[in-house]
């Protein structure tokens, strides 16, 4: 019998799971025991930390995408629909069109997080964020026209995709102003919502200082609950205000109504065991990446790390063989700092990161790991 193993997201997570598979199991595939689908809602693959470069000039979002069937392997079936409904018992999935139901073996699910700023009031209408091509864009624009004023950066939704965008972006913003001589007549504001200016303990030591040094305000304990886009004001849930000339914030993340319908995750995370990555509330049903509830961040190498331990862990499955490979949390992020310099954390489940000191050489090394990541996307770094 085939063994039919259906993944559903085609970011980094589902596309580096998909080819590892394919390449792990090929002899399988190819004599027909085992079958790889991999199912997105649009012809292109995303690399969404190109986003951050936009605003600054330095990339398009045309460089953040590239067509899926050139990344995904030859063995994997390409399917572009969205996925509507999962029927844990029936072990199928269904679409928004004419598509017939699609049955399963094994189910991962990799559809990501997505970006709701609608759910503050008001924040729609008076800010900014830069997750997505068209907002990124729109920011862009109202960088290049920002000469003067109160510049806020405000996380407001956590969890959010990237853990470290929001330091890089007041630090690149610093220089940017800097570079153009207007850095005196801006002032520079970051908001976070616990008593410190990250969640890593390591990274909030080590952003603090450099934030003060380079002029940039702290305010920490600050929860927005409402934006007045007339008065450009932010109002927080602490019965605090901060006037604003130009406000990007990191918006509210929300993840599927197909996994809080399926009765995945109440809130549509996807709840499961840290080191399988199997659902804790179906069989045979695994999650990836941001869609996926972990004691983690939410970042593109947590997915990737994640995906190939998953991939080990799904060759052994359809062999018939007891898995024993298990994700441990590996995760690694660089961190522009402004000044064309850019330290690194590594971290996982049992150990905290120590962020090095910025340079240049890192700062090249991941503009390189951005220029080398359709690579990773096609499982072979």
């Amino acid at each position: 019998m085939t063994e039919r193993v259906v993944v559903v997201g085609g970011g980094t997570a589902g596309s580096v799971l998909a080819n590892t598979l394919a390449d792990e199991v090929a002899d399988e595939i190819e004599g027909g025991d085992v079958e790889v689908t991999l199912i997105n809602d649009g012809e292109e693959h995303v690399y969404k930390p190109t986003w951050l470069y936009v605003p600054f000039g330095e990339k398009t979002p045309a460089d953040a995408k590239r067509p899926l069937a050139d990344l995904i392997d030859r063995r994997v079936e390409l399917l572009i629909d969205r996925v509507s409904a999962v029927d844990t018992d029936a072990k199928t999935v269904s679409f928004d069109g004419a598509r017939s139901d699609l049955a399963y073996d094994h189910l991962v699910l990799a559809m990501g997080a997505q970006v709701t700023p609608e759910e503050t009031p008001g924040l729609a209408e008076g800010g900014h964020h830069f997750y997505g091509p068209a907002a990124t864009e729109e920011l862009r624009e109202a960088l290049a026209e920002f000469t003067e004023g109160h510049l806020v950066l405000s996380v407001i939704g956590v969890p959010h995709m990237c853990p470290v965008a929001p330091l890089e972006f007041p630090l690149l913003a610093d220089t940017w102003f800097r570079e153009r001589g207007l850095r005196e007549d801006i002032e520079i504001t970051y908001t976070y919502p616990i008593n410190r200016a990250h969640g890593i303990q390591s990274v909030a030591e080590w952003a603090g200082p450099l934030m003060n040094e380079r002029d940039v305000n702290v305010e920490t304990f600050f929860n927005p609950e409402r934006v007045d886009p007339d008065e450009q004001v932010l109002h927080t849930v602490e019965g605090r205000e901060l006037s604003y000339d130009l406000l990007v914030s990191i918006p509210p993340h929300e993840g599927s109504d197909v996994v809080r319908d399926a009765g995945l995750g109440d809130d549509g995370w996807v709840d499961v065991d840290p080191a399988t990555l199997e659902a804790t509330n179906a069989e045979d049903v695994y999650a990836l990446g941001d869609i996926a509830d972990l004691p983690t961040s939410k970042a593109g190498s947590a997915a990737h790390y994640a995906a190939t331990s998953l991939a080990d862990r799904l060759a052994s499955v359809v062999r018939g063989q007891r898995p024993t490979t298990e994700y441990d949390g590996k995760t690694v992020c660089f961190i522009e700092s402004g000044e064309d310099e850019a330290t690194y954390i590594a971290f996982d489940y049992e150990s905290e990161p120590t962020p090095k000191p910025p340079s240049k050489l890192i700062h090249w090394s991941k503009l390189g790991y951005n220029q080398s990541y359709w690579l990773t996307a096609r499982g072979v770094l």
